[in-house]
Order: structure tokens, then C-alpha cells, then sequence
């Protein structure tokens, strides 16, 4: 069993706590963290956890929560957040529902509200433009997106909020493993679009945290 550093003081130095990332770790390893959190009476997000590990947390801890699409667990159940959605999270299809379950309940875990707006992509260009109207209200745009990877780019000249953009590894041919969506959204030519890498909606979620942090503190 490896030895752990936990930073606990994370949170209070940059606003959000230490997530375990899963994929990579034993079970054994992520049950030393995760009574490393319940010591102090914390909740643990823990991102890209198979599904075989989570079936054993589970055992341990039955009143946690798994997605099996996105691998992500969370030791507590969470409260509801009260009020209206501040992110938006776009996706082309129903193909990225694992990364947008990950934007979705890691923002869940950090205390922000999100919708999902799924099914969007350019290939039905009216079904965007029948959600422009709705999108304005929000406050920061999480755009999801594989095969060419054009959607942040549409979205981008439609709306004014920041946008960050997420390959994702859905396509076809050459378009598998999400490389061609990521140089598509790198090259976009839509102004001022933060992309993150593939598959990467814990980065996109924790870009969107950090600006909605710097909005409240105004």
C-alpha cells in the first residue's frame, strides 16, 4: 500500500478540495484516502473509478453513489442545490453522456447547479438554435462534443459566456479516440474558447468552478 500526502488544505488555499483521481489506484489505496476524508469530516469525489473498485466501495460504504458512465463515486449523498443553473453543459449526442456525467456531478459535488442540454450537435443545427434563448442564462457554457468536433465553434458565435470546450472520444474511423475533435476546437475560429483535453470533464468542470469562484467574490 502506498503512502499518501493528502492535501487537505486545498480548499481553503484555492477554493476547492482534493479530488482522488481512481483509475490508476488500488482499492486498497482509495479506502486509506477515503477514511483520510472521513476522519475529518469531509465527503471524497473520486473520478475514473472502474466499475469493479466501485462495487467494493459500495460494500463498504452503501449509502455512496456511483455513475458507471462517467466512473465517478461520491462518498456522501449531496444535498440539493437550491436556485437556478449556473453552467450549461451541451452535448452533440447521447454518445457523451460519460463525459457530460462527469461535468455534471462533479459541479454537483463543489455546490454548483447545472443543466444538461443534450443532443445538440450540428448535424441538427435547429436544435441548438431552438435552445439559444434558454442558453443566455447561464453563466458559464460547457460544450461537449466528438467526431469533427464543431459544436463549440457554432456555440461560440452564437452566445457571449465563456466557453469551455470537451472533445470526446465518439466517432467513427479517424475520428475515434476524440484526436480530430480536439484539433478542430484548438483551431476553432470562434473567439476566446478554453479547450481541455479529451474526455477531460472533471478539467472542464474545475475551469467553470474557478471562473464562477472570481464572479462571487465581485
Amino acid at each position: 500500500m502506498t503512502n499518501h500526502n493528502i492535501d487537505h488544505d486545498r480548499e481553503k488555499r484555492i477554493g476547492f478540495p482534493e479530488v482522488i483521481y481512481g483509475a490508476r489506484k488500488s482499492v486498497e489505496d482509495i479506502l486509506k484516502i477515503l477514511e483520510s476524508f472521513i476522519a475529518r469530516g469531509k465527503n471524497a469525489l473520486v473520478t475514473k473509478l472502474q466499475q469493479d473498485k466501485a462495487l467494493v466501495l459500495i460494500e463498504k460504504y452503501p449509502e455512496a453513489f456511483y455513475d458507471k458512465p462517467s466512473g465517478v463515486f461520491i462518498l456522501h449523498p449531496l444535498k440539493e442545490i437550491k436556485g437556478q443553473s449556473e453552467v450549461a453543459i451541451l452535448s452533440a449526442g447521447t454518445s457523451d453522456i460519460h463525459v457530460v456525467n462527469e461535468v455534471f456531478y462533479t459541479l454537483s459535488f463543489m455546490g454548483i447547479k447545472a443543466g444538461r442540454v443534450t443532443d445538440v450537435g450540428v448535424a441538427g443545427v435547429h436544435r441548438l438554435l431552438n435552445k439559444v434563448e434558454e442558453l443566455r442564462s447561464y453563466k458559464v457554457l460547457i460544450v461537449i462534443a466528438g467526431f469533427e468536433g464543431a459544436l463549440p465553434t457554432v456555440v461560440g458565435g452564437l452566445l457571449q459566456q465563456p466557453i469551455i470546450a470537451v472533445p470526446a472520444d465518439v466517432g467513427y474511423g479517424v475520428a475515434s479516440g476524440g484526436q480530430v475533435a480536439l484539433n478542430s476546437m484548438l483551431s476553432s475560429c470562434a473567439n476566446g474558447i478554453t479547450v481541455v483535453n479529451i474526455n477531460n470533464g472533471y478539467g472542464a468542470a474545475m475551469s467553470a468552478l474557478r471562473i464562477l469562484n472570481l464572479i462571487k467574490k465581485k
